[in-house]
């Protein structure tokens, strides 16, 4: 059962010149998707043109709270027309959401709360960066009123959190945080979170598994981030593996299904 990369910046610098050998390397791993999350409007061009160069790769569009001060409100209005023409490989709004440690907080609210209604009016999953923010986050989805499919990627956060989100129905994004000794409330709410509700990803070229040297982060390290899981779980690796599947194929609502091991 193939591994998918749920959310990764293939488009970032850091790939160029490597994405060729890169791809090689992905389908010799068994990984034979990936999604592209767009950050902010100048690169949602590359987003774009990156995910047309080779198959199986997807993208979603979105403004990121670090970047929120690069835009001025009709970038809204553009996004949600760049999303509505999109072929069939852009799957969802993305990446948004908050971060306690960059910018002001109310600031990016406004910008989160406004792409959480865009997402939800043009029926759209949402992809969501939270730091430090989970709470915020889940009250944002529920004063909306956002019943789509939602991932709080590479989540890090409490065993609380994790399980007010999974109940409301929001898939937590399972990176390289897990690798290290010192993310130990991270790692018992993976554990103990619903296997239905993880998603698996990289977040390259940022948030390197341990041992990795800072910005040189791969896709080619999810299989990596999955060994980690697989000892976190009292599941089987191959049960693991096709629930992981499932879960980012009802995330991104791709048609195929997937064979219940």
């Amino acid at each position: 059962m193939n591994l998918v990369d749920a959310h990764c910046h293939f488009d970032f610098p850091a790939f160029d010149n490597e994405r060729d050998s890169i791809m090689a390397a992905l389908a010799k791993a068994g990984v034979d998707r990936m999604v592209i999350p767009g950050v902010r409007q100048a690169d949602w061009g590359q987003v774009a043109s990156t995910a047309a160069s080779h198959e199986g790769l997807y993208y979603c569009l979105g403004i990121h709270p670090w970047f929120i001060d690069e835009h001025e409100r009709p970038a809204l209005d553009y996004l949600a027309q760049e999303l509505r023409a999109a072929p069939r490989n852009c799957v969802g709004l993305g990446e948004c959401g908050l971060d306690r440690l960059r910018g002001s907080l109310d600031k990016q609210q406004w910008w989160f709360e406004a792409q959480v209604e865009l997402a939800r009016d043009l029926d759209l999953p949402l992809v969501i960066h939270s730091v430090r923010t989970n709470d915020e986050v889940f009250d944002t989805l529920k004063k909306k009123r956002f019943q789509g499919p939602a991932l709080v990627h590479a989540f890090a956060g409490s065993e609380q959190q994790a399980r007010k989100l999974t109940e409301f129905g929001i898939f937590l994004g399972v990176s390289g945080i897990i690798t290290y000794d010192r993310a130990r409330k991270t790692t018992e709410a993976i554990a103990s979170a619903p296997l239905s509700s993880l998603i698996l990803e990289t977040d390259a070229p940022d948030m390197p598994p341990a041992g990795v040297e800072k910005g040189r982060n791969s896709p080619t390290r999810l299989p990596e981030i999955l060994s980690a899981l697989v000892k976190l779980r009292p599941e089987s690796e191959d049960v693991i593996r096709h629930a992981l599947r499932d879960n980012v194929y009802r995330l991104y609502r791709w048609r195929e299904s997937v064979d219940k091991p």
